[in-house]
């Protein structure tokens, strides 16, 4: 089965040098390469004369990208530079998606900004990426199994009041760096705004091919809303005018997340939640992650009751963080209806074996969709 072809990179990587000029190998595209030798030769440009002495696979995830978590014996060098015997390498080595950017995207995430944000972030040893245009990228972290936590999954139940902790983070994440010229155009180049950018506002397009798949399941279409199945091409209409409602909106940007659901999340022992997966990190307004991480991880019940409540708890957290020119929360809700779509258009292409089972999010978007007229909204029909 082929893989969807996505859209190049359109940031031009003459503008984003890599941050080590000393390596002038490019990166592997696959995983065969990944050595000892290759990986201390690697970390070597950010640590001097380190050396890898052994190098284990102890669990490799291959979907979109590869998480390959690694056992490393480390020369004297590397241990005294501090590296961890255990890491976590991610790049893309799937043999998929060859021309989209979103493994340079994420290495420039933890190389730039990471250090910035108010929110727990995995501990980054190494980020680097290519410059040739063809968005290949690196990052080598710490191995959150050590960490004694848990990987969040998109079917976790957390809760009234998980969900509302987990708000409290959100919040913190997107008032890190609020309408800061940091994450201006003229600061950082490399961060695409969301809706601006192919893999954004031409996702169903895409995606069609996995669209078609799942609407052969009897099971999806037993919970698709009947004017979908009768017209699936209204995902990809509606997906547009949400593109021209974002496109028209003026307000202040931030830093998010892009794809913020529970499976992109770390639960410390604590209970806080460490943010993870930055390859769609975006300038952009918070209503995206806020709307796909509410529909997202509440049951259908606790949505109708409680939706609106954890909205205003996320603002209240966000004016908290010192965010100015805060929409008030009925400007919010109408953002929210409408940002369901988004959702709506994720879900419809996820393949389980890409690691989330998809029914139950297409369940709980669809259902969003129905009772906010999201559909009607952003359709007129």
């Amino acid at each position: 089965m082929t893989e969807p072809a996505y859209a190049p990179a359109t940031v031009d990587p003459d503008a984003i040098p890599g941050p080590y000029p000393s390596r002038t190998t490019p990166l592997p595209w696959n995983r065969d390469a990944i050595t000892a030798e290759w990986l201390g030769r690697t970390m070597a440009n950010r640590y001097p004369g380190v050396a890898a002495e052994s190098l284990e696979l102890v669990q490799l995830f291959d979907s979109h990208t590869t998480k390959m978590r690694v056992r490393v014996g480390w020369d004297m060098a590397g241990k005294a530079a501090g590296l961890p015997e255990n890491l976590c390498l991610k790049s893309n080595w799937s043999g998929a998606f060859n021309d989209v950017d979103i493994c340079a995207l994420e290495a420039r995430f933890y190389h730039f900004l990471a250090g910035k944000m108010q929110v727990p972030t995995a501990a980054c040893y190494y980020a680097d990426w290519d410059d040739d245009g063809r968005g290949q990228g690196l990052i080598v972290l710490e191995d959150l199994v050590e960490r004694g936590g848990k990987f969040g999954h998109s079917t976790q139940h957390a809760g009234i009041d998980g969900i509302a902790g987990a708000l409290e983070g959100l919040a913190r994440l997107h008032g890190s760096l609020w309408d800061s010229p940091v994450i201006s155009e003229t600061a950082a180049p490399w961060l695409q705004t969301s809706m601006r950018t192919p893999v954004d506002h031409d996702q169903v397009r895409i995606m069609w091919h996995w669209i078609c798949e799942n609407l052969k399941d009897p099971n999806f279409r037993a919970i698709a809303p009947s004017h979908y199945l009768a017209e699936p091409r209204r995902v990809e209409w509606a997906f547009d005018r949400l593109v021209q409602f974002e496109r028209s909106f003026e307000a202040p940007f931030c830093v998010i997340l892009g794809d913020c659901h529970q499976g992109n999340t770390y639960i410390l022992p604590d209970g806080e939640r460490l943010w993870l997966d930055w390859q769609l990190a975006r300038r952009g307004r918070p209503w995206r992650d806020l709307t796909y991480f509410c529909i997202g991880s509440l049951t259908i019940d606790e949505r109708r009751h409680h939706l609106r409540d954890l909205i205003a708890h996320y603002r209240s957290n966000l004016i908290a963080t010192g965010a100015t020119n805060v929409i008030e929360l009925d400007e919010i809700w109408e953002q929210v209806r409408r940002w369901v779509m988004y959702g709506i258009q994720a879900w419809v292409a996820n393949m389980d074996h890409w690691g989330q089972n998809g029914l139950p999010m297409n369940e709980r978007f669809f259902a969003a969709g129905e009772d906010l007229g999201t559909w009607q909204l952003l359709l007129g029909n």
